[in-house]
């Protein structure tokens, strides 16, 4: 192609091949080129957000599907990039990429779309779900299904040598559009498992789960009704309108535009569920604090300081048997020792503690004994001094 052939917005330097990437005349190129580059950088930033929020999960059951949502992720990411291969010209790199990629890449994110799905049917009628490993291995084990049936497919249509003296050049280009879209049997298999299984979870008693069941059911409807369009203008539309050159659109048009499915049907608004508490865990709040009941505290302050006590005054009664009555103490008032303050914050004294202010307690309240003349007779006064007399001589 000379140079004065060269699409307007490419370089003469440029193989005929990349020119839908930089060509202002045939605007499809460029406007799907952008959007899938704008998908590309979506998907990788809202995947470091999800590792991101992955230490701040407090739901152990929401935490076990992050796996999954990574997973989709990385497919959606990969489909994007799949869409420069269907922009480009044909060539047998970029044709075999189309037809071994196109299923591997969507059976891997309905594959993980699916097990999802049997993970929230399960946790609405078992009352609890697989754990997280267990669904990942189920959705591997979906996707490699279809990795070996293109991989068998690939190798069967290309590898294999044609019959003798028949050259075919870009063999995996020469594809029939109806042998490619048979080759997605297996992907639509998964399309409708992952509405089936999506619709017993919206009968599930948690509203949350109800959403996350409905945001794969609204997800795989979208799905299927793009599917639904570009395989009937693949097949039939294109040709009844005698424009055959619209098939590579066609195709790059309904990755892009399902792979943003992917990401603003399900990615993200799981991204946004996934930091949200558990309603089952949570605890009564009053305000920003949490009080425990006044009568606990109450009760484990009176166990706390009455024995003790109780036990000074019982030890001391042996030793003042002799002495004469004590004036008796003021009431204490069971409510003096609480102050409102929360059971961690009320001072809990210790035994010596205890003694020791029972004692003082005591020196305070007790009369300390006189030595007191005992009463004697008028006429016996004299007597004392006496004998007191008689004792000195």
């Amino acid at each position: 192609m000379g140079p004065a052939s060269v699409p307007k917005g490419c370089g003469s330097n440029m193989g005929s091949v990349y020119y839908n990437l930089c060509d202002l005349t045939t605007v499809w190129g460029v406007v799907v080129e952008a959007i899938a580059a704008a998908g590309v950088v979506t998907s990788f930033v809202l995947f470091i957000i999800l590792m991101a929020c992955l230490p701040f999960v407090t739901d152990k059951k929401r935490k076990g599907m992050v796996a999954l949502q990574a997973s989709v992720l990385v497919f959606t990411l990969g489909l994007f990039g799949l869409t420069f291969a269907f922009i480009v010209g044909r060539y047998s790199t970029s044709c075999a990429a189309r037809r071994f990629l196109f299923g591997v890449l969507f059976s891997g994110c309905l594959a993980c779309l699916a097990m999802h799905g049997v993970g929230l049917a399960m946790l609405g009628r078992r009352g609890r779900r697989p754990r997280g490993w267990m669904l990942c291995l189920g959705a591997l084990g979906l996707w490699l299904v279809e990795v070996i049936i293109n991989t068998e497919w690939l190798v069967i249509t290309v590898v294999t040598s044609p019959p003798s003296g028949i050259v075919i050049p870009d063999l995996p280009c020469s594809i029939a559009n109806q042998d490619f879209v048979m080759a997605l049997i297996y992907v639509m298999v998964l399309l409708l498992a992952v509405v089936v299984m999506a619709v017993p979870s919206l009968m599930h008693k948690s509203k949350k789960w109800c959403r996350d069941g409905a945001f794969i059911l609204v997800t795989g409807l979208c799905t299927v009704a793009i599917w639904v369009a570009w395989i009937v203008m693949y097949i039939h539309g294109n040709r009844v309108l005698g424009n055959p050159s619209w098939d590579d659109p066609t195709l790059a048009v309904a990755l892009v535009s399902n792979a943003w499915v992917f990401l603003f049907l399900y990615t993200i608004p799981e991204i946004c569920l996934l930091t949200q508490e558990d309603p089952d865990q949570e605890l009564p709040h009053d305000g920003d604090h949490i009080y425990p009941a006044r009568s606990l505290v109450y009760d484990n302050i009176l166990k706390e300081t009455e024995p003790p006590l109780q036990n000074v005054y019982m030890e001391n009664k042996a030793f003042s048997m002799e002495e004469p009555p004590t004036v008796p103490t003021k009431p204490v008032s069971p409510y003096g020792a609480y102050n409102g303050q929360l059971r961690s914050c009320v001072y809990q004294p210790t035994e010596l503690a205890l003694i020791a202010k029972g004692l003082t307690k005591m020196d305070q309240d007790t009369m300390i004994p006189r030595a007191t003349a005992s009463s004697l007779n008028p006429g016996s006064s004299s007597s004392l001094p006496r004998s007191v007399d008689s004792l000195t001589s």
